[in-house]
């Protein structure tokens, strides 16, 4: 199993302990560490990638910015679309889910975190 499923296996699992009342998580501390985790391992996916392509683990992304240019340099030429979907879960997993917590609804986050895999296995 790659390192990026299983992260986003590990964030899987803490919304299964997480309560659920009205299809409302009860409690964000636990929504907003699970999309902290999801998000890494979109992360850790285009790691993967990039270090089958021949990068070294010096050589991989730092920044957010990095990671935008490493897509558009080794991903984008042959997939248009994995720079926007890449964009889209960096907003939505990391910006909403994680560091402003706005994500309780437990059907968004579930759509949420199969664009993740979407994502994770466009790119595997």
């Amino acid at each position: 199993m790659s390192e990026a499923i299983r992260y986003l296996n590990n964030a899987k699992e803490i919304l299964r302990r997480t309560p659920i009342e009205d299809n409302i998580y009860a409690d964000i501390k636990p929504v907003q560490e699970a999309c902290s985790t999801a998000y890494l391992a979109v992360l850790k996916a285009i790691d993967e990638y990039l270090l089958k392509k021949g990068l070294t683990k010096k050589e991989l992304p730092q920044s957010i910015d990095a990671y935008r240019d490493a897509l558009k340099k080794h991903l984008a030429v042959h997939n248009g679309k994995i720079t926007k979907e890449f964009e889209v879960l960096y907003d939505e997993l990391h910006i909403a889910g994680y560091y402003r917590g706005l994500h309780l609804n437990a059907n968004i986050i579930k759509e949420i975190f199969k664009a993740a895999r979407s994502f994770i296995d466009k790119i595997h």
